[in-house]
């Protein structure tokens, strides 16, 4: 089971890396980056528009410091405003402003386009609702992982003792 364990998230390690490479062709030359693109997506989701930064880090793939920097970029080019937190002085609201708004959709339909024709081309339905299953439920184990660190279960097996030789001789590096 370990060894299926490390072959389906080397799978999956794979395919996202894959899949993001080619979709991060749509963004060359255009109006925003993909980082930029995933930040506006992001701001969306929420109530107006607008979260604060920390909630937004959460839902993205950039460190906070990194993304500190992209908003403050975003902000000077008109895609988002940032204000203080009137509930907590110390945090940072981001929302969108109409220019950004207008991109993201812009952008997020020639996007959802791509992904349509590159994922929706290669799984049938059910093998779509399948994914979509399993990688929610991976996401969802993953959040409860998380607070369950301080306290890991008896029965889970210490990466270091694992017999890595038939990974290596598949060409995965195990470590």
């Amino acid at each position: 089971m370990t060894h299926a364990a490390m072959n389906a998230w080397e799978s999956l390690l794979r395919a996202q890396i894959t899949l993001m490479k080619e979709f991060a062709v749509d963004f060359r030359g255009g109006p925003v980056t993909m980082p930029e693109y995933d930040v506006l997506y992001t701001l969306t989701g929420f109530a107006g528009g607008q979260a604060r930064l920390r909630d937004v880090a959460h839902n993205v793939r950039l460190s906070q410091p990194g993304l500190s920097r992209l908003v403050e970029r975003m902000e000077s080019d008109g895609l988002v405003h940032r204000t203080r937190d009137p509930a907590d002085g110390r945090g940072t609201l981001v929302a969108l402003t109409d220019r950004g708004r207008e991109l993201q959709r812009r952008m997020g339909r020639i996007h959802a386009r791509a992904i349509i024709e590159r994922v929706g081309s290669s799984l049938e339905p059910g093998e779509l609702e399948d994914l979509e299953r399993l990688c929610t439920k991976l996401r969802l184990a993953g959040s409860e992982a998380g607070a369950e660190a301080e306290s890991p279960d008896e029965d889970t097996q210490d990466p270091d003792d694992l017999d890595t030789e038939p990974l290596a001789a598949a060409g995965v590096d195990a470590g």
